[in-house]
């Protein structure tokens, strides 16, 4: 894609979401860092439900890391998949405080060393918390990534790769909150709303007349 058209793609999503974030509910990194992880085949909305009370009862990263992992699994299990997401939290706390003396690493080698920390979840941190730019690939960022034809790839890290190349490094972080915004908004899943498209000349999908 020409970097005019990649440019204009941009000044169109700043214009339509200036003030798109992250809608998970957090207050520092540690929060964060657990609230994705439970957002793993989770929406965020039922998350931030689940969070609202977790973080009362888990107040830092040694509450969770001494937390009785059957007792954090029921406390997470709206959430799905609560038995590998319960391990990996406490696991996770376990080495920050071992080897990172208590506080969420800012970095991305260290980051990928705690259970259950990905690419995804690891940027999210940085871009959000650490000011360090990331892109975040989810399901949304995929899916546009694709239609609007930044990327072929389907692997969240080669899609990631990809959107490295043609976003300019200090729009990432908002790039992909904003296209998680327009996926919500206008380029859903099932049925993409390209006629209400402001990107759609821009985009492979929508050039084609897809309704």
């Amino acid at each position: 894609m020409k970097k005019n058209a990649v440019a204009a793609i941009i000044a169109e999503l700043d214009k339509l979401y200036p003030e798109a974030v992250c809608s998970l509910v957090y207050v520092d990194p540690l929060q964060l860092m657990i609230s994705t992880q439970l957002a793993a085949q989770c929406t965020d909305a039922r998350v931030n439900i689940v969070t609202q009370t977790l973080f009362k009862k888990y107040v830092n990263v040694y509450d969770f890391a001494a937390a009785d992992l059957m007792e954090l699994e029921q406390d997470i299990k709206s959430t799905g998949f609560y038995h590998n997401k319960a391990k990996n939290i406490i696991n996770a706390c376990k080495m920050i405080i071992g080897q990172f003396n208590g506080k969420v690493p800012s970095n991305m080698d260290d980051l990928l060393k705690l259970p259950g920390v990905g690419r995804k979840t690891a940027n999210l941190v940085l871009g959000d918390v650490f000011g360090i730019p990331g892109i975040v690939v989810d399901t949304h960022a995929g899916r546009l990534s694709n239609r609007i034809g930044l990327t072929t790839q389907k692997d969240p890290e080669k899609i990631e790769y990809d959107l490295m190349k043609v976003i300019p490094e200090e729009n990432w972080t908002n790039f992909c909150h904003q296209l998680v915004y327009h996926g919500r908004a206008v380029c859903n899943a099932r049925k993409p709303k390209c006629d209400a498209c402001t990107i759609r000349e821009y985009c492979d999908y929508g050039s084609k007349g897809a309704e």
